[in-house]
């Protein structure tokens, strides 16, 4: 008797801490306003200044500079919040310049000093998809949501 209950403890020992285990590999940051808002509010600069790239970049350059600021901030904040490689992964996606979505875009920009209507809107669309992608996960870190960050991520 003495026996079977030990090994019934012991078995709920091992059940537990597996269930354990394999939750905390699942951990995914929980939702955070000041990451949703920042995203909404990137995407809606980043849409007005896009628009205006048919225009000298040079007349568009602190707006640009101030954009990029916000981006690499935002970028930093993921990075150090617990449990969030794929929303911190997006975001370094758009912040880099040798890609072709928000940093890409402006750097291309900057080297060009003025893009043609056909360009922006083609780049405007990619980014967009991009930032919803940002947004809809940032609002609810389900399997879908993830799914389609991650498939975004391997593209």
């Amino acid at each position: 008797m003495l026996l079977k209950k030990q090994y019934s403890r012991s078995l709920l020992v091992v059940v537990l801490t597996f269930l354990a285990l394999s939750c905390q590999s699942l951990k995914t940051a929980v939702y955070d306003q000041y990451s949703y808002q920042q995203a909404i509010s990137l995407k809606v600069e980043s849409d007005a200044l896009i628009d205006q790239a048919t225009n000298i970049f040079s007349d568009h350059e602190e707006a640009v500079a101030t954009l990029r600021l916000e981006l690499k901030k935002l970028v930093e904040y993921e990075k150090n919040k617990p449990s969030n490689s794929i929303s911190y992964a997006m975001l370094q996606l758009m912040a880099n310049e040798d890609r072709n979505l928000l940093a890409g875009f402006l750097k291309r920009w900057e080297d060009e000093e003025q893009l043609s209507e056909a360009f922006t809107t083609e780049a405007k669309a990619q980014i967009r998809e991009a930032f919803d992608l940002i947004i809809k996960y940032e609002a609810d870190k389900n399997k879908t949501n993830t799914t389609n960050i991650l498939d975004f991520l391997e593209d």
